[in-house]
């Protein structure tokens, strides 16, 4: 197959930058047509909403409802004729196996591939304190996000790569002045959140690996996304849809005993 026509969507809203820095990038190649949320829509992983608001924009179409809801309107009714799926360039990074299904970029990637169509989702690894997301990003911050986004869209499916991947997570650090090496990575598996009662009925919650990363400290070998994008490379993981069935996994014999009990 071949890639001419691009969904592009996001779940930071239609008017972030990473999503136009991705527009810019792609529109010089290959028809793009944006299906994205009105609004912020971080976090949501594959929520769907029974149906949705859909508005013409300059780049495309907006949609009041999250990235899974653009996807699903896109490819099924507003651009039935996409070739590809690409979701971000989201603010902020989506790392470890363990922030897969709650990314809104992610998820929309995921979803594009129940349709049989290849996604990249793609985001943009902030180092910072706690309030890095107050910063206003430019479209040139996104600069290695969207250079490695076009190279892959240009070169991973003549090689095969959706042949044996049902999508690419990409996650890039913020752009700066020496180019980003590409490395091919797994999600790290390594799982830190914490919770803890504060006193007045909630618990809160805390991640510690961020700041581990603020201090290039990481848990991660070379090889994993985030030990990537800490060493200021372009973390390119091939991933396939979630909820794979393993033959057999011990069941059979419980089907038997529970049959025996069932008759007992």
């Amino acid at each position: 197959m071949s890639v001419d026509r691009i969904l592009l969507t996001n779940d930071d809203g239609v008017d972030a930058a990473g999503l136009r820095a991705l527009y810019d990038a792609l529109a010089e190649e290959y028809a793009v047509t944006v299906v994205a949320p009105a609004d912020d829509q971080s976090s949501v992983g594959r929520l769907l909403s029974d149906d949705v608001a859909v508005d013409e924009h300059d780049l495309g179409y907006v949609v009041g409802g999250t990235p899974v809801d653009c996807v699903v309107a896109g490819l099924g009714e507003l651009v039935p004729d996409a070739d590809a799926v690409v979701a971000g360039c989201n603010e902020g990074a989506n790392l470890g196996a363990y922030t897969l299904g709650r990314s809104g970029t992610v998820s929309a990637a995921v979803e594009a591939t129940f349709f049989g169509v290849p996604a990249v989702a793609t985001s943009m690894y902030v180092p910072g304190g706690d309030d890095w997301w107050k910063r206003e990003f430019e479209t040139d911050d996104f600069a290695h996000a969207a250079r490695a986004t076009e190279f892959l869209l240009d070169e991973a499916v003549g090689a095969g790569v959706f042949e044996r991947a049902d999508y690419l997570n990409v996650n890039a650090p913020i752009a700066d002045e020496a180019r980003a090496p590409l490395r091919v990575t797994t999600p790290s598996t390594w799982y830190g959140m914490r919770a803890e009662r504060n006193g007045d009925g909630r618990v809160g919650f805390s991640d510690p690996i961020w700041g581990l990363m603020n201090d290039g400290d990481v848990p991660d070998p070379v090889g994993t996304d985030r030990r990537a994008v800490v060493d200021g490379e372009v973390s390119a993981s091939p991933l396939s849809v979630p909820h794979a069935a393993e033959p057999n996994a011990g069941l059979d014999e419980l089907v038997e005993a529970y049959e025996a009990a069932v008759r007992s």
